[in-house]
């Protein structure tokens, strides 16, 4: 089991920019395939990016793929996503989640553990 803790949400101008962390604490860290995923108000949870177990492979949506950036530490049990020239549609809560397997997947059903999330606000 592993728990998962986001941090370095808060309130951005537009065209700001910001990185998330999300620290794992439990059984090793690089037996997990980690994604991003986040909630805005009324919708529902969409996927962001996602790293292989090594970081050595990284998936990002094609929404966001221009702007986002996924990278891990496994030595220090750590996943980051960078977000550049926020935008005010990228309010919302942010989630990592952790994958007990090998595999990227976009689907949030697939992942096994979850953070709590870190809001992101964009206003001027």
């Amino acid at each position: 089991q592993v728990q998962l803790a986001e941090s370095g949400g808060g309130l951005v101008k537009p065209g700001g920019s910001l990185r998330l962390s999300c620290t794992a604490t439990g059984r090793s860290f690089s037996n997990y395939v980690m994604g991003w995923f986040r909630q805005a108000p009324g919708k529902e949870r969409e996927f962001l990016a996602g790293s292989n177990r090594s970081g050595s492979v990284t998936v990002t949506a094609d929404s966001v793929k221009d702007r986002f950036t996924i990278t891990r530490d496994n030595a220090n049990n750590r996943v980051y996503l960078e977000i550049d020239s926020l935008k005010s549609e990228d309010t919302a809560v942010y989630y990592c989640a952790a994958k007990a397997d090998w595999r990227i997947a976009e689907l949030e059903a697939l992942y096994d553990y979850w953070g709590q999330g870190t809001q992101v606000t964009v206003s001027s």
